[in-house]
Parts: structure tokens; sequence; C-alpha cells
């Protein structure tokens, strides 16, 4: 029995088409003699005679049964079979009641057999083949529904037989009558297909039907003109019966066509209608200031004047620019300034709107403007702006400015014309000095001091002098002395010897003065032995706390050590050996190959369910390669490429199934179901049926569920309960960004508990990650994927693992001893359960990004960790790392991981402490640079964009301007959403690159040798 069969008994969808019948022969029609032959010659005989309508016909006749040990052949003419592989064999017949014959012998029958024998031509004769069963092929012996006797008309009885597979040009019938008296009034020969029809917006073409009664043949299908496929492959099954069954694949109208003709045809959108997507929606009216003059459009063009933006959808309304900004205020204080301004009257239809600040200095003699340097500070920004209110600073006193204020919008960039502005001119006043900075001591006395320092950075006009302000440190200022100096140094006389003060400079110009510098602590010499001053004392201030505070640390750090050797040394004196022995009264994982017969150990923990109870809605995924499946109707298309071989195959042995299960006395449940595909040898059957063998023995929250197994029928299924977000690592690549954190700590904290469980059943997973976690509509993450065996490849230059089935699953998640040694325990499942963590917070991320397999390996041997996900919390992490010990002994149990994530709930607080995505983690800064990208290698800020794969956002940086490294560094997240980039998950993205970017500009990170 193969799956299509399977799918045939399931599927809950009646048949589409009606069957179709062909005919290859048919007496009933003949106007001449048969004239077929007849062995021995004194049995059958041809009779012409008249059917209830009165028509001619021909029929054979044999009523020999008073003559004991009948053998009376039949044979038709040859019949080509046109390529078809099953036949069917109308017969009318009737036969006489062997009890209405009187004085018969005992050897009377009412049935006679069916033969039929093959050939590649017409090749038969009297004697060949042999009059026999061999070489003869017996279909079937045929027995009357109804008799007549002599009283009575006759009774036409009607049977149909078929067989197959025919393999050869042509065929012969052959009919044996043993001893009946019988008539055979038709014979007609047919064969049954599925007509060409039309469904999902695919033409299938006829089909016959296959060589079994119970078989499915593939149709493939063609998109009807004008739709595109959604899903491959198109195909539907033609069944014994001549039905279509069970349509796999579909197609939708494209882009500027609707569905019409009962959904046969896709026809184009009427001028004045657009549809901008594939799908089976119908066309709608132009959206509010565009219009579409021609038919089949996919988008209406704006009207003049009129844009859209570059994230604007298809079927959003066309926009304009708004006007500009209204009642601009100013106030003038000195050399600094604030702008206020109302929104403009006409926002263009958008409620995107942004102000740009236009800063420019103008000299009144000539009249020209040019724009304002780099010194000057407007705050918070110049471009981008939400709020209507700036201050500007560190303008020149007593020079005239002027200040356009821009309103942009969405589709600003999309206009020929400059951005309409409101302008203010202004003049700043003159404006004191700034202040004088840091004063040093040259030189010291007993009873002077001399001191020197720098002009004002702003003097704002001519330096008249400088005032300096002293007095002893112990009085305070009430008794303040002060001096003047025309220049930049002074020397102050007369002070106590021995005796510290605090001095202060301030400058002044014809604007009064500025402000006094920060305080400085000098001091007078002693006579006698004069004392260090205090900046010469602060290297060995400095130099005895540094050495106190490395010792107090070494201490602590000491005593972490042993109390962990304390807390682990029993533990770690145990063997992997003895590790499995297990306490008494636990229930302890039975590995199912251990049994001699494996069909025992399926039979002891799954239960079998009979086929009826099981129902198939839907073909969720296949075979290899494995496929993004679509869950509430989103799909991963639009996800960046993940490498094949991060996936596991959901469906290495058949067809995953959604579908229903109805057990007797319980409610209709939704479940998955696996299958196995057909031509299975009989240890793939044993590894298939072993996972269930494995998940049977579990029941906890957070294990997928095993409802049973089919065994008794074909195809071997799996049932299991049905998870409706799918793979965790898809799904959460889908949400980007949509939940707390505390939602992301329910998850890791489900995943961990059920660890927990198969690690005290002693239960080793070997393949624990993102893609293995399924995740129900409550968010309930369940742990997966049981029973398959792997091995580590002997080719070095491909280290992974491979299942014995040919699914690679890569090494980013295995533990180093696993690797190396091949040693799978539960401490390698903690190791496999920090790198589901880094996935989980970093929103189905690829651990090691593009790094090689290879580099993998050396990166983790020469420690290297992962660094936290941005936006991280510190806890988190750093639960990462003591999964990622590379002495597995010291890694923590899942009991210590279910607790401290238990604790991290009741404490929020402590959930909100990120970790700087930038941290080595004892990183060297060669791998450390493969994490976090170096700006400066990048030519463009397109280039950078794709390093951290953005690159779908590149025209959105340069229409807005964003064309340097500097301007990038300045944006904030109100600068990405006015660009377009609207996930959440996105902005956290850019804004972490950019973060890293301004600390490569203000630093250089450490080389660790």
């Amino acid at each position: 029995m193969t799956m299509d069969y399977f799918l045939l008994l399931c599927s809950l969808l009646l048949p589409v088409v009606s069957a179709v019948e062909e005919t290859l022969m048919d007496t009933k029609w003949a106007t001449t003699e048969l004239a077929w032959t007849a062995h021995p010659e004194t049995g059958w005989e041809e009779v012409s005679g008249y059917d209830d309508a009165m028509n001619p016909i021909r029929t054979y006749q044999v009523c020999n049964v008073r003559e004991l040990n009948q053998n009376n052949w039949l044979r038709s003419d040859f019949i080509p079979r046109k390529d078809v592989l099953r036949v069917y064999v109308e017969m009318k017949f009737t036969v006489r009641d062997c009890n209405s014959i009187p004085n018969i012998p005992g050897s009377c029958k009412e049935t006679f057999n069916l033969f039929y024998y093959e050939s590649d031509s017409d090749s038969a004769t009297a004697t060949s083949p042999f009059w026999m069963e061999n070489p003869y092929a017996k279909v079937d012996t045929i027995a009357p529904d109804e008799s007549f006797s002599m009283l009575e008309s006759g009774r036409v009885n009607t049977k149909v037989r078929s067989f197959g597979p025919l393999s050869k040009a042509g065929f012969y019938l052959a009919f044996q009558d043993l001893g009946a008296c019988m008539s055979l009034i038709s014979v007609r020969v047919f064969y049954k297909k599925c007509s060409t029809t039309i469904a999902n917006f695919a033409v299938f073409p006829e089909t016959a039907t296959g060589a079994e009664a119970t078989s499915l043949v593939i149709a493939p299908g063609t998109c009807v003109p004008n739709a595109l496929e959604v899903s491959v492959p198109l195909k539907l099954y033609c069944n014994g019966d001549g039905e279509w069954m069970v349509p796999v694949g579909a197609c939708t109208c494209m882009a500027g066509f609707e569905p019409a003709m009962k959904d046969t045809q896709c026809q184009a959108c009427s001028p004045g209608t657009f549809k901008s997507k594939q799908g089976d929606s119908l066309c709608l009216p132009c959206p509010a200031n565009s219009r579409a003059s021609s038919g089949a459009a996919s988008v209406c063009s704006c009207r003049n004047g009129y844009y859209r933006a570059d994230t604007d959808s298809p079927d959003s309304p066309c926009t304009t620019v708004p006007s500009a900004p209204r009642s601009v205020i100013s106030s003038v204080n000195e050399t600094s300034l604030v702008l206020e301004w109302s929104e403009p009257r006409d926002l263009g239809g958008r409620d995107d709107v942004l102000y740009n600040v236009i800063c420019k200095k103008c000299l009144p003699d000539r009249g020209m403007c040019s724009r304002c340097d780099d010194n000057v500070d407007i705050s918070p920004r110049h471009l981008g702006l939400t709020q209507r209110r700036v201050a500007v600073r560190n303008l020149q006193a007593h020079t005239q400015y002027s200040f356009e204020i821009q309103a942009v919008n969405g589709v600003s960039n999309k206009s020929p014309y400059t951005p309409q502005f409101s302008a203010v001119n202004i003049t700043t006043n003159q404006a004191a000095p700034s202040a004088v900075p840091t004063v040093h001591l040259m030189a010291a006395t007993a009873s002077t001091m001399s001191l020197s320092w720098l002009p004002p950075e702003k003097p704002n006009g001519i330096i008249l002098d400088y005032e300096i302000k002293y007095h002893e440190k112990d009085q305070g200022e009430a008794i303040a002395h002060t001096m003047t100096a025309q220049r930049s140094n002074a020397r102050i006389e007369g002070l106590k010897a021995g005796t510290p003060y605090v001095v202060q400079v301030r400058a002044r110009t014809v604007a009064g003065y500025g402000r006094y510098s920060s305080p400085a602590d000098f001091s007078t010499n002693l006579q006698t032995d004069p004392p260090k001053s205090l900046q010469e004392q602060l290297p060995l201030i400095v130099g005895s706390a540094t050495a106190t505070l490395v010792f107090i640390i070494a201490v602590v750090v000491i005593a972490i050590v042993c109390l962990r050797k304390q807390r682990n040394g029993s533990e770690s004196e145990y063997t992997e050996k003895l590790q499995q022995y297990i306490t008494p009264g636990m229930k302890v994982y039975i590995d199912p190959f251990t049994y001699e017969d494996p069909n025992e150990a399926v039979r002891e923990f799954a239960k079998e369910i009979d086929v009826s109870c099981v129902k198939i809605e839907e073909v969720i995924g296949a075979g290899n390669p494995p496929k993004l499946l679509s869950y509430r109707g989103k799909t991963a298309s639009h996800l960046q490429a993940i490498p094949l071989e991060d996936f596991t195959p959901s469906g290495e042995f058949g067809e995953v199934c959604r579908g229903r299960l109805k057990l007797p006395g319980r409610r209709e449940i939704i479940v998955a179901i696996k299958t196995l595909k057909v031509g299975y040898t009989d240890r793939q059957r044993r590894d298939f049926l072993s996972e269930a063998s494995i998940m049977g023995q579990f029941d906890h929250p957070n294990i997928i569920r095993l409802e049973g197994v089919v065994t008794k029928s074909r195809p071997v299924m799996i049932v299991t309960e049905f998870m409706e977000n799918g793979a965790l690592d898809s799904f959460l690549r889908l949400n980007d960004g949509q939940f707390t954190v505390i939602q992301l700590v329910g998850m890791l904290r489900g995943i961990a508990a059920g660890m927990k469980y198969l690690s005290d059943m002693n239960y080793v997973h070997r393949d624990l990650a993102a893609r293995n976690i399924l995740v129900n509509s409550n968010l309930v993450c369940k742990v997966s994927d049981f029973g398959l065996s792997r091995f580590l490849e002997d080719d070095p230059t491909d280290p992974t693992y491979t299942s014995s089935l040919g699914g690679k699953i890569p090494i980013r998640w295995t533990a180093p001893e696993a690797i190396a040694y091949r040693k799978f325990t539960s401490a390698s499942d903690v190791w496999s359960y920090g790198i589901v963590m880094w996935e989980v917070m970093s929103y189905g991320e690829r651990p090691y990004w593009d790094m090689s397999n290879q580099d993998v390996i050396n990166a983790v041997e020469q420690d290297y960790r992962l660094p936290p996900p941005m936006d991280c919390p510190t806890a988190l992490h750093q639960l990462m790392l003591d999964c990622w010990v590379k002495e597995r002994n010291l890694r923590p149990k899942f009991t210590q991981i279910v607790a401290t994530l238990d604790k991290l709930i009741r404490n929020a607080a402590s959930l909100k402490v990120v970790t700087n995505s930038t941290q080595s983690s004892g990183v060297s800064q060669p791998l450390l640079d493969r994490c976090v990208p170096d700006y400066t290698t990048f030519t463009t800020v397109g280039d950078w964009l794709d390093a951290i794969k953005m690159s779908r956002y590149r025209d959105n940086f340069v229409n807005a301007g964003f064309a340097s490294f500097d301007l990038v560094a300045q944006m904030t997240a109100e600068d990405l959403l006015r660009i377009g980039v609207t996930l959440a998950g996105h902005q956290k993205k850019i804004l972490g690159s950019i973060q890293d970017m301004r600390l490569q500009m203000n630093q250089t990170l450490p080389v660790q040798v």
C-alpha cells in the first residue's frame, strides 16, 4: 500500500471531477459474427439474438450439463491495450439453476472462470497458448446474483472485474466453463481515466488510472494564464476509480489580475482599478490622488505633485510635501538662541512630518550667507526633528545669522523642489568670555606661588586682563584676595609657609568678566623640609590604592574557586559510567535498541491507533530538502537565507501532515502525523518507530506528546500533538522584536524544564536546538526530535554530524567534548541549551553567523564565546557563559538552570540590567572582529549595511542623506523611523551597530595576546 493510497483513504476532500471510461471493446455493438476461438468445438457456441430493446446481438452459449468433466474454453480476439495499465471487464450473462434441470449428474455448475493472456502481437492460434490456467492468468470465478429455471425468463447478471498491471501490447480474454448452462450476452472491455480539470488555478491534464485499484497517479499541473505558483510542486492525484483527489500546491492570480469564471480564470483589472499583490483577492479602486489609465494595473500611478514613499505600500494613497512651518519665534541671549515654531498648515496627507534647521552665517556688508561651521551646536540636532523647538549655542557675538526651518515628510525626497521653509534673521549680542581652562602651578616657595593658564577657548572679544582670586583652603571664600594680571601668568606673594590655597582665574573683555576656572588646590613650601605637593604625592597614593585593590580581588577569586571546588568536587569524581546508575524508584529511560525485537519496544511504549480514527487534512511538510512552512498565514519567504544545513528535516521518512484524531470516548483533536514513505527497508522502519518508542516514555508539559502509532496498516504513522506556531527558530524570525524579555525568559524556562525532565530520566538529547523546539498557540515551548542516531564524519574539512538518514546537522550547537571524543551527556545538552538561549534572545539569529564549521571549532577551542545579543540582560548572558564552560563537570545542571530562571522571573528588575554588546567575554580581538564589524573596512554605508544583513535599507539611507559614517554615527531611533525602518527588531540591530561604530570612533579596543 503506497503513501498516495493512504492520502486517498484519509483525506476529507471529496472528488472534484467524475470518472471517465474509455472503451477498448464492446460486443454489444457487433454487427457480424464475433468468431471467437472455442475449445473444444462442442463447447461454446455463437448464437444470434436480441436484447431487451430488440437490438440484434451476438452471444455465446454453453449447456453440456449432462456430460461429466466439462472443460470448455472461449477466447476473444486480440485487444490492444493503448498503454493503459489496468483494464475493466463488464460481463452480462444468464445462468440456468441446476435444480431446475432434471436427471443431471452432480457435476452441474452455476459459475464460470475469467482469464486473460498478454501478448505483444496477435499470435494466438487454436492450439496456442495451451488451454489451461498457465499460461492464462485467472482473474476471478464469476457467479451470478440470480439464476433462472425453465418456467422463468432469463435474468441477466452484470459483473465487472479488473486486472493489471499490463505490460505488453495487448491481451486476450478467455472464459472457462466447467459444466454450467449459461449464455454470455455481451462483454465490454474499458479503462478509467481522470478528465482534464482546473483546480487551485492550475490545469491538470487527462490522466489514466494506475496499475492497481488502490494506486494514485500523480498528474503535474500548470498555472492558468496570468497566474503564478504559490507552492510547488503542482500535482493532483488520480485514483483507481478515475477520480481526482488530494490537490497539492496551488496557483493564484498575479498582480493586476483577479479570479473569474468560478475561480478557473484570471482576468485583468479594469481601468481605474488595481491589484498590487499575487493572490486570490479582487481588484480595488485606485487610492486617493492616483490613477490607472489602462487595465491589468498592479499599481496606480500618482497624479502630478503627489508621491509615495519607498516604504508606502502600493495600495496606500499618494501624498504630497508639507507646507512651510508657521509662527517661527526666536529668543536671543548673547550668543545663544532658542527657536520655536508651529506645524505646517498642510501636512501633505501624512503624519510622518519632521523638521530640519539650517543655520547660515551672513556678512552684512556683502549681503551673502553661508552654512554655519561645526562649532555651532543645535540641540537636540539640526536634522530629522520631531519636536518643534531647538536651542542653538556657540554663536559668535555681534554676528548676523539666518535660520531656515524646513518641514519634510516621507515623500519630500521624491519632489524635485526644495522643501518649503520659514526663515528668521537674528543678530547675537556681545558675550563675555568663556571660562579659563585649568590653572597650573609653575613654582612655589614658602611665601610665593607662580601660576600660568591658557586663554579662554572663546574670548568673544579682546582680553583686557585676568582676575586671580585666592584664599586659604580652611578659611573659605569670605576672606578671599584678588589681583589682576595683563598676561596669562602671575606671581602671588605674601603667602603663609606650608599652607594650602584655593586659586581661580577669570578673563575680562569690554562685555565684562567671564566665568572663573575650576578651583585648584596648591600649597606653599616649608622653610626647613619642603613637603611635596599633592600632585607629587598623587602617584604614590594611586599606586598604593591599586595594590590594595588587587590584593582584595585576588582573595575573593581564590575564595570563589575554593567554594566551587568544594561544591562540585564529589560530583566530578564520578565517572560517566557511574552517573548511569539510577536512584531506586525513579522512572528511567529505556533505549529501544536494547530490545532484541524493536517491535516489542513499540508495543510497550506506544499505543496502537486504528487507521480509521485518523483523518488527514493537509500535507505540511515533506522529506528532503526541508521546507520553511507557513503558520497562521505568514510565510518565511522574506527571511534572510538560512543555510540548509542548519535545519533538521522534519520529514526524513515521508510526509508530515496535519490531521484530526478521534478516539472512542474522547473528543476529536488536531494532531501532527509523520508517515513512513513507500519502499522502506526493515532498518528504516525500525529507526522510524524508535522515535515513537522514545517519545512514548515521556510525559511532561514541555515535551512533545505522543498520541500513538499506526503499524498494522500502511503507511506506518507516528501521531503527535499539533503545535500551531511550528519550529521556534522560524517563529522568532517571523516575530522579530515582538516579545518582552519576560516572555522570552518564559520560553527558555519551559525548554529548561523539559530538558531537566529528560536529564532526570537519564536521556541525552544530542540535538538540542531552536529548530527542534516546537511552539503552540499559547507560546508553550516543547522539546521534540527524538531518535535520530548520528555520528561524526571522518572528513576534517567538513566536521559536521550526519544522521544515518543523510540529514546534516551543524556543530554550532555541540559541546567541544562531543565533537572531539563523541562524549554525549547531559552536560553536552547543557552546552546546547546555552546556544538555544542565544538563539532565543537574538530572535533566531544563526549562531556564529557566517563563520565556517572549522572556524567555529577553532574559536571555541581558543575560549571564544558568543557575545550577548542586543538588549540581552546581563544575568541571561552570564547563564549562557556558565553553560559554555569548557570543563563539563563545572557546567550547571538543568535543575540549577530552572531554579535560576525562576529567580529571574520573580525578580524582574534583574532583567533590566543589559550587557554591553561589545564585551569581549574573554575573546581575542581578531575573533571579536567577526562579531562586531569594523566600519573602517567598508567603503560605503551600503557595504556596512550588507555586513550587518540590513541591505534592504540601502536606498532609505541614501535618499535621506545619510551617506557618510560620520552622519550615521549621529543617528537615533527617531532618524531610523523617519527614513522607514519601522520594525522594532531591525531598529535595535542597526542602533546596536551604530553604538559599536561610535565606540570604534572614540577608542581602540584592547588586543589580548
